[in-house]
């Protein structure tokens, strides 16, 4: 069941048919650029920090917020230019 800070970035969807497996990358791309920090701490323990980050790489750059494209570079250690256009 997903927290009430995850369901909050997920404003158009209906949460109550979302799957955390099969729409991993749908969640992880919302908390991204979109959730608190425990919304964030809820996808790193559920996820993981690889797990995240190989669905951010996966993430289309216009589907990013540049200042949450830029952070999480950092904070998963990948180079902005591995991100696919």
């Amino acid at each position: 069941m997903l927290p009430q800070s995850v369901k909050s970035v997920l404003w158009s969807y209906d949460t109550n048919i979302i799957d955390i497996v099969a729409d991993r990358k749908l969640i992880v791309s919302q908390v991204l650029n979109f959730g608190s920090k425990e919304a964030t701490d809820w996808a790193m323990s559920n996820y993981g920090k690889m797990g995240i980050r190989e669905v951010a790489l996966s993430i289309p750059r216009g589907r990013w917020n540049k200042k949450s494209l830029a952070f999480w570079s950092l904070v998963l250690n990948f180079p902005l230019d591995s991100v696919k256009s």
